[in-house]
């Protein structure tokens, strides 16, 4: 990350914007004490994933809705 006095971010916005909108991030300064963080927005995914991407990938053992033993289940709670 690069750090900018806020006189050099006032100076010359455009500069600044534009490395921003290219993927760099800056700790603003005042004083050199850092006050904010200038950063990219995430950008959304083009399109969404499909659904069950990983179908058929991995198998569910027939048992998986059943209750957990109790000695596991002491664990997860605690007793």
């Amino acid at each position: 990350m690069t750090t900018i006095k806020i006189h050099d971010i006032e100076r010359d916005p455009h500069t600044y914007l534009s490395r921003v909108e290219a993927g760099e991030t800056f700790i603003l300064v005042r004083d050199d004490r850092p006050v904010a963080e200038i950063k990219p927005i995430p950008r959304p995914l083009q399109k969404p994933r499909p659904y069950a991407i990983a179908a058929g990938e991995f198998k569910v053992p027939a048992d998986f809705d059943d209750p957990l033993p109790h000695d596991i289940l002491s664990e997860f709670e605690g007793s």
